[in-house]
């Protein structure tokens, strides 16, 4: 009997050989992409979110979406011809956690940003067979009688600054230029005075959020 036969008959001994097989193969394809600066390094013009669309994006994990919309076009015809260009790991280099997302019950919202005006968005959410007869999409119509906070926003900044230290963009002299900047984070607030609610309200709700969330996707590649 040779040991290839001795490793088959003996579950122990296949096991570990297995296992050891699989990590060897997964480091070889793995560990190149934390090297290279089209998976670490953000694309060009990809911008960080503002203070108001951050909390959008809270409320869109709070609230589910990422169960039945994914954020992840792959790069086939079907898809880019339906969604636009595929998605790259520079596009997801701040995203913390990633919402590619694993089913699309609802379209993927990789690039919606910019594709419907916010009175589309504020109706498709209040009522979504208003504009899409076919969908079965519960309403939202919650989020647009409740205020939206930024009591943590920047405490949410400066928490993206220490996630993203690494993954950046640099300087000069190769060092990473934080996320926000001190001012961005000491006026955090400002954006929730100025901007007018899409509601009709004197201030702002967590339907001004996901909607100003909704418009950021997908901006850096069209």
């Amino acid at each position: 009997m040779n040991r290839h036969e001795k490793v088959e008959q003996h579950v122990g001994w296949f096991f570990i050989v297995t296992i050891m097989a699989i990590s060897i193969g997964g480091l070889v394809e793995i560990t190149p992409l934390f090297f290279q600066k089209e998976t670490t390094q953000p694309v060009d013009g990809l911008r960080p979110y503002t203070a108001l669309q951050m909390e959008g994006r809270d409320i869109y994990i709070r609230e589910g979406c990422n169960n039945c919309h994914s954020q992840m076009i792959r790069p086939l015809r079907a898809e880019t011809e339906r969604y636009g260009h595929y998605s790259v790991a520079g596009e997801s280099v701040w995203e913390h956690p990633f919402l590619w997302g694993s089913k699309r019950t609802g379209p993927d919202l990789a690039r919606v940003g910019g594709r419907y005006s916010n009175d589309w968005h504020y109706a498709h959410l209040m009522d979504p067979r208003s504009v899409v007869p076919e969908s079965n999409m519960p309403s939202y119509k919650w989020l647009a009688e409740t205020p939206v906070s930024n009591k943590l926003s920047a405490e949410k900044m400066k928490l993206f600054n220490a996630l993203t230290k690494n993954r950046s963009h640099k300087d000069e002299n190769g060092n990473p230029i934080p996320l926000y900047s001190d001012d961005d984070i000491a006026n955090a607030g400002a954006e929730f005075a100025t901007t007018k609610s899409i509601t009709g309200k004197d201030s702002l709700t967590e339907m001004d959020a996901l909607i100003a969330y909704l418009q950021s996707l997908g901006h850096a590649l069209k």
